[in-house]
């Protein structure tokens, strides 16, 4: 958990954690990860309603280079962003989904094959089908202002992306 006493963010080689204390600060941080998604990274969304998901999403796509505007996709269940080069960006939410093959039958499988980089909110309802190396970003709801991110890197990609991150957004 984050400590008030301690500026940094705890870190480890697998693991940050951080209080944003803003939905601007939140969304700040995802443009600095967005700044370094890679064709077929897959960043993971996780928590409750209301946690920041998706404006977290949203500074992802700004960094990354999206060109269009970024809009939860609870009721599309998936949007693409492009870029200036063609590239994409897909936005994927489980939320509505009864079941993983309603995942599959979407194309969920399909947008891991390095086309683009992919974000899925709410993940844990389709576990099964997304790879095990990944970037799970865990938010949660403090207070009305303030979220907690923790950042968990699976795989050593994940793992060097996410020390990457930690040095642009907070110089350790």
């Amino acid at each position: 958990m984050y400590n008030a006493a301690r500026p940094m963010p705890i870190l480890d080689a697998r693991s940050l954690e951080f209080l944003s204390h803003s939905p601007e600060q939140t969304e700040r941080l995802g443009v600095r990860l967005g700044e370094l998604a890679q064709p077929g990274d897959l960043f993971c969304l996780a928590g409750d309603l209301g946690a920041g998901k998706t404006t977290f999403a949203k500074g992802i796509a700004r960094g990354w280079g999206a060109l269009d505007r970024v809009t939860s996709p609870s009721f599309v269940l998936v949007n693409e962003y492009r870029r200036a080069d063609s590239n994409r960006l897909y936005h994927f939410d489980a939320f509505r989904l009864a079941t993983t093959q309603e995942a599959a039958a979407l194309g969920l499988g399909e947008m891991f094959n390095g086309h683009g980089p992919t974000m899925i909110e709410w993940p844990e309802r389709v576990l099964e089908l997304i790879p095990e190396d990944r970037l799970w970003i865990s938010l949660e709801w403090v207070d009305e202002m303030r979220r907690n991110l923790r950042f968990e890197a699976r795989g050593l990609h994940y793992e060097r992306l996410l020390r990457k991150f930690s040095k642009i957004a907070f110089g350790a």
